[in-house]
């Protein structure tokens, strides 16, 4: 864990648990500190520190904060880039702000990640086209979710029509076309844009619950675990082998990637 490229304090860590105010970024990192989408995601941090802060951030000192960061890196691992302002108070918010980049790094999930069951929520995101600190409500709908039997949470829109998961973006297949659901305003995920990019018969429309049982396979995607299979939504059940799948998780593992 390092606070702008040294060691961390633990009183530079008060403004995380007392106000989290601030936005990140995950990355998985492969052997050979390689990330699939590392300039999309610096982009991210780049334009999210704009709309928080207001403030510019240099994506080459970010870069050189990570690559410190992973300079002892072995494993697959998943790198996270906090930004946030260690002297903001729940008082003054609207202080100018002068944004610090904290590096924390945790062991990557096995890869392919086993299948997933979900259940919808009524649910969205503050601020949702910004990955910003502020998680509670999504993980209070995953804990919901979870005590009631699912894996994870699945959020709709008032539309009603499906928009993402707390932390993953989700697709569909309907046997001819990728479906990007287009209810309502969502994190525009890394690994989604990228396969977006990937797939030639891909399109972006509002997904409805009805729309579901026409619906012939059903993923998760994020940057720890590519795409993950959703083998069940509420009542509706999905294959957890469609061929989509792993034409995906090719068309993904295909794209080239890049050294910190």
């Amino acid at each position: 864990m390092e606070l702008d490229g040294v060691p961390v304090q633990p009183a530079a860590l008060q403004a995380l648990g007392l106000v989290n105010y601030g936005h990140f970024t995950s990355m998985r990192v492969e052997p050979g500190r390689l990330i699939r989408g590392l300039t999309p995601h610096l982009d991210r941090l780049v334009r999210d520190c704009g709309t928080v802060f207001s403030a510019d951030l240099d994506r080459e000192k970010v870069r050189d904060f990570v690559r410190h960061a992973l300079r002892e890196a072995s494993g697959p691992l998943v790198v996270r880039v906090s930004v946030f302002d260690p002297a903001l108070d729940l008082g003054r918010p609207g202080a100018e702000a002068h944004p610090h980049v904290l590096v924390t790094t945790r062991p990557a999930v096995a890869l392919p990640p086993s299948p997933m069951r979900v259940r919808t929520a009524r649910y969205q995101r503050d601020l949702p086209q910004v990955k910003h600190l502020g998680l509670f409500g999504a993980l209070h709908e995953r804990r919901r979710a979870q005590l009631a039997g699912f894996d994870d949470a699945l959020f709709v829109s008032d539309a009603p029509s499906v928009t993402e998961g707390p932390t993953w973006n989700i697709g569909f297949f309907d046997g001819e076309r990728v479906i990007w659901p287009d209810g309502g305003a969502i994190l525009p995920g890394i690994t989604m844009c990228l396969l977006q990019q990937a797939h030639d018969a891909t399109i972006t429309a509002p997904v409805g619950p009805r729309d579901l049982p026409a619906m012939r396979a059903a993923f998760a995607t994020n940057t720890a675990i590519g795409v993950r299979p959703i083998t069940a939504i509420d009542g509706h059940s999905f294959p957890a082998d469609h061929p989509i799948i792993g034409l995906l998780r090719d068309r993904y593992e295909a794209i080239p990637q890049e050294q910190v």
